[in-house]
């Protein structure tokens, strides 16, 4: 497999107050946040256009679990069916199973320090 991570696709973290932290950022640093946070929009090497997320979530959520971090970063993957296959060969904990939506695939595996690392194959390629 040529290329594991494309790029970074998103940061999560957790907040006391995720409405009030977006505020925060948008009045103090500009970002155009909405109901999930900021999409910073780029084009990748050949034009295509790409995305990063950046969201504050609330503090009790259980989305990062098993890991107890306050954050967890998403990754851009060419092919994550064929990734997560070699990531268990090579003995990496791999967390739950991959779910499929319109905007791409998702699966999940932690780092050796408990790291919840969430892989995101984009399906069209304006999120590629």
């Amino acid at each position: 497999m040529k290329n594991r991570v494309t790029g970074l696709g998103g940061f999560f973290f957790k907040s006391k107050n995720p409405d009030q932290i977006k505020t925060w950022y948008k009045e103090h640093l500009g970002l155009n946040t909405d109901q999930y946070g900021c999409t910073f929009w780029w084009k990748d090497k050949e034009g295509n256009d790409c995305s990063t997320q950046w969201s504050p979530m609330n503090e009790d959520t259980t989305y990062y679990e098993p890991s107890k971090k306050q954050f967890m970063m998403n990754f851009r993957v060419e092919n994550l069916v064929e990734l997560l296959e070699i990531l268990k060969q090579e003995g990496v904990t791999v967390v739950g199973e991959i779910e499929e939506y319109d905007y791409g695939k998702f699966g999940w595996i932690l780092d050796p320090e408990g790291n919840k690392l969430e892989l995101w194959e984009p399906k069209d390629k304006a999120f590629l």
